[in-house]
Order: structure tokens, then sequence, then C-alpha cells
């Protein structure tokens, strides 16, 4: 319908044969050209199809194939030499473990040395100190031997003059002072 003015409004009419004639691929008379059409058309798309574009979607998917494979032969180039350099990090961690180790025990070795040597010195010391004491002690016993039997002699005096209250002689009691320290 299509509109004159504001209020009036017009009607088309469509001739009754084109309306009711049924679905155009399904009548009888127009099959044959459409299958005709249908193989031409076929024919073109399969010709263009085969002729140019699958060769490019081919080409596409060779060129993709050899990029693939490019990056999985460097892939594994880069995978090789990365294995490579984690076996030298490898050995070189060891090889610094074993040299860690060496100088750990060379350490501990010059520590027990330096150790030995200073006890070794300590010992001579105290040996010296040792023999200068007993050396003491002896002159100090051989002093104290000596005066044992003035001390002796002046103690037996003493005593024997507290028990009977008269002092004997001299004489006597440094006799018997001997006569005891010779048993």
């Amino acid at each position: 319908m299509a509109q004159r003015g504001a209020n009036q409004t017009e009607t088309v009419q469509v001739p009754p044969s084109e309306h009711g004639t049924g679905f155009p691929p399904f009548q009888k008379e127009t099959y044959p050209s459409q299958v005709l059409w249908l193989a031409i058309t076929f024919a073109a798309l399969y010709f263009l199809m085969s002729r140019i574009a699958l060769p490019r979607v081919g080409a596409i998917m060779a060129k993709r194939q050899q990029s693939v494979d490019a990056d999985l032969t460097e892939a594994n180039r880069l995978k090789g030499e990365s294995d490579e350099a984690f076996a030298a990090y490898e050995k070189s961690l060891a090889d610094a473990r074993s040299r860690a180790q060496a100088l750990a025990n060379e350490r501990r070795e010059q520590q027990a040395a330096e150790a030995e040597a200073a006890r070794k010195a300590l010992d001579a010391k105290l040996n010296a100190q040792i023999a200068d004491a007993e050396k003491a002690i002896a002159g100090r016993k051989t002093a104290a031997m000596a005066n044992v039997h003035g001390i002796a002699t002046d103690a037996a005096a003493a005593i024997v003059e507290r028990l009977i209250g008269s002092a004997p002689a001299n004489r006597d009691i440094a006799a018997a002072v001997a006569d005891v320290l010779k048993r």
C-alpha cells in the first residue's frame, strides 16, 4: 500500500496466476534447467576450488608446516644447548663443592697442626715451670731438712725441760736427734 496524501491510501492488485503455483524448485517445468544450472555452478565452483583456492590453502599449510618444523628444529637445538649449559653448570658446581671441601680439609689440618704446635709449646713451658718448681721445692726441702736438725733439737730440749723441769745438755739432745733422724 502506498499513501498519496495524508488520508488517502492506494491498493495494488497482484494477478492470481502468480500466486498459488507452488514452490519453483519443485515445479516440473523448471526442473531440467535448474539441474543444468546446478551442474554448471558445481563445475565452476569445483574448477575454482581445485585450481585456485585449494592450492593456495595447501601452500599456506605447507608454509605453516615448514615454519613449525623450523621452530621445532630450533627448539631442539636450543634445548640441546640448554642441556649442555646445565651439565656445565652442574660440573662447575660439583668442582666448586670439591674445591670448597678440599679448602676446608686443608684449613682443618692447618688449624690442627697449629693447635698441636701450641699444645707442645705449652707443654714445654709447663714442664720447664714444673722442673723449676721441683728444683725450688728440692732446695727448700734441703734447707728445711738442714733446719730440721736444729728445730728438732730445740723442740726436744723444750719438751724435756717441760717434762722434767730442767734443760738437758745440748750435746745429749743433739746426739738423740741425730740417732732418730738416721732411722
